[in-house]
């Protein structure tokens, strides 16, 4: 595992879904929290997939962005 991915996030546990994703499924991510290296995140949808591993700075921007409309689609 190098320091920004994780090959198989399926060998973590305590994934934890966006209070934002719906209950009918699709696109959703997952975040763990309290991970040493950062934010792992995973599609939910492939949960042996690899997780992206983003600096804890970073992603507390990007969701500081998201919750305030700073980006659109």
């Amino acid at each position: 595992m190098d320091e920004h991915t994780i090959p198989d996030a399926s060998s973590l546990t305590g994934w934890r879904k966006s209070t934002y994703s719906g209950s009918e499924g699709g696109s959703c991510i997952e975040i763990l929290d309290g991970h040493l290296s950062g934010v792992p995140v995973r599609d939910s949808k492939a949960p042996h997939g690899p997780a992206l591993v983003f600096p804890i700075g970073s992603w507390s921007s990007f969701v500081t962005a998201v919750k305030s409309g700073e980006l659109t689609a």
